[in-house]
């Protein structure tokens, strides 16, 4: 694309490399964080403590959004088998079955910041300062993700980023997340089991405004045009975000460069950093620029 010509072929080459080893070592500390989380939960169970320990397990838990976000483009592993089983199981715990968000999100590559064509944007309601608030809480997500699991599992989706070849794969995936979600409900009415409520659902409800906070700033405010030095905010967040967000918050240059896996988005960012036009200096300095934008 013609944004990533500030790159020398060679250094984007050398940018684009993947690595199963470096996906396996953010994989591993997002795995040790939940399950830190986990043993956290189960120890304040029955105290006032399990609400701080469920709000820490659930920001491991939503963060999952960024390794599915990045297999999407299969860039966090090597092997085409870790990509698709890491995605897979993160797609799980967010509600987001990874085949069709693979064709949603590479629609909204391919015609970011289009109210026509971009799915983030069809549709979608004006930003204003109540619908601003009312999406952080994160109960719009949890509403239109289980409505449209739903409706795409009845095979009624007709979004038009699902071309009619790829239907039937889509259609199977929500249909089997829909089985495993009702065989987990099964179990837990069956045996009186409040582990999915304690260790998942529970979690992630507290957390999805966390992700919320990060996933707004990656577009709100920004211009409405195909130029994608200006279109996408690249914000610089702290070693705590970078690390649990697998450095999804350098996110102009994942746009220029999808193909640039989540390790070397940093490396990528000191070459073009001189040239972003949105760049915040922390996500609450991006929410402030946000706000002014809205009516």
């Amino acid at each position: 694309m013609a944004e990533t010509r500030a790159l020398p072929p060679e250094a984007l080459k050398a940018l684009s490399r993947r690595s199963d080893i470096d996906g396996l070592r953010a994989l591993a500390r997002h795995a040790g964080l939940i399950a830190l989380g986990v043993a956290l939960v189960l120890a304040a169970r029955g105290s006032l403590w399990v609400w701080p320990a469920m709000a820490l397990l659930g920001a491991a838990e939503i963060s999952l959004f960024s390794p599915l976000h990045e297999t999407t483009h299969r860039t966090p592993f090597r092997s085409l088998w870790l990509n698709r089983l890491v995605g897979w199981v993160a797609g799980f715990v967010l509600v987001l079955p990874p085949e069709g968000f693979r064709l949603f999100h590479m629609a909204h590559h391919r015609h970011t910041q289009d109210p026509a064509r971009d799915p983030e944007l069809i549709g979608a309601k004006p930003l204003t300062r109540g619908r601003y608030w009312l999406i952080l809480t994160g109960l719009p997500y949890w509403w239109s993700q289980i409505l449209g699991l739903v409706r795409t599992a009845a095979g009624r989706d007709r979004s038009l980023w699902i071309p009619a070849a790829d239907r039937p794969r889509v259609t199977a995936e929500a249909r089997l997340y829909l089985l495993l979600y009702a065989a987990v409900l099964a179990f837990s009415l069956a045996t009186g089991s409040t582990l999915a409520l304690l260790l998942w659902i529970g979690p992630v409800a507290l957390a999805q405004p966390l992700l919320r906070w990060v996933l707004l700033a990656e577009h709100s405010g920004c211009v409405r045009s195909n130029d994608r030095w200006a279109n996408t905010r690249t914000t610089l967040a702290g070693l705590v975000l970078r690390l649990l967000f697998w450095n999804a918050s350098y996110h102009t240059e994942h746009h220029l460069a999808p193909g640039v896996p989540f390790h070397a988005l940093p490396r990528m960012h000191d070459l073009v950093s001189g040239r972003l036009a949105v760049l915040s200096p922390g996500y609450p300095a991006a929410h402030a620029e946000i706000r002014r934008t809205l009516a």
